[in-house]
């Protein structure tokens, strides 16, 4: 999905998911996986860095207290240290917005799911394939309710039921996660099934 014919709309569409509600929305993302060998990782974190930067001159994130600011900027810094200190120079990288905290892309080797700051503050890590992305992600299982997935038509279906197996409940095109439908079935119950009464006709 990162071939030079699609790539422009697959990095366009993760940005509408973290962009949406600020990154604030019970549905947001916080790690994109990219899966390796079928495209660079570090190259998707640097495009979706630079369509954040259009959206902050277009879709300009809101206001932040200073605490929280201060946090996104604490977090920064971590990732500035390790990425200087790092030996492989390609382990660790950092994209920012300049002279404020209205976007931040960290990229990292390590595959291990970590939770965002949020407000726009998004890591991208690569993976082998989703069995390692969902290995990696065990901190969360079970607390995961929405996916949003860039992958080829035919290769859908079975991502989708690996997801669903791991306990998944929602999986949506990338760039659709904070627009549930309205037959959506919140945490995969639902949520007007109580507000309905049902007749059942047998008939032999």
């Amino acid at each position: 999905m990162l071939s030079s014919a699609t790539r422009r709309a697959v990095v366009v569409s993760a940005a509408d998911d973290v962009v949406a509600w600020d990154q604030l929305g019970c549905l947001s993302p916080h790690v994109i996986y990219v899966e390796n060998g079928t495209s660079d990782a570090r190259q998707f974190a640097e495009l979706l860095a630079a369509e954040l930067e259009r959206r902050e001159q277009s879709e300009p994130r809101g206001d932040l207290p200073v605490e929280v600011s201060a946090t996104i900027a604490s977090r920064r810094s971590f990732y500035e240290i390790r990425a200087a200190q790092c030996e492989d120079p390609n382990e660790t990288r950092l994209w920012q917005s300049s002279e404020s905290t209205a976007w931040t892309v960290v990229y990292e080797q390590d595959p291990r799911f970590q939770p965002s700051c949020l407000h726009r503050f998004i890591y991208v890590k690569e993976v082998k394939n989703l069995t390692e992305a969902l290995r990696n992600a065990d901190a969360v299982h079970g607390q995961v309710s929405t996916v949003g997935l860039a992958a080829p038509p035919e290769k859908v279906r079975a991502l989708a039921a690996e997801l669903s197996r791991w306990g998944v409940t929602r999986v949506c095109p990338l760039g659709q996660m904070q627009c549930p439908p309205l037959t959506w079935r919140h945490d995969g119950r639902p949520p007007l099934g109580e507000l309905v009464t049902w007749t059942d006709l047998e008939i032999d």
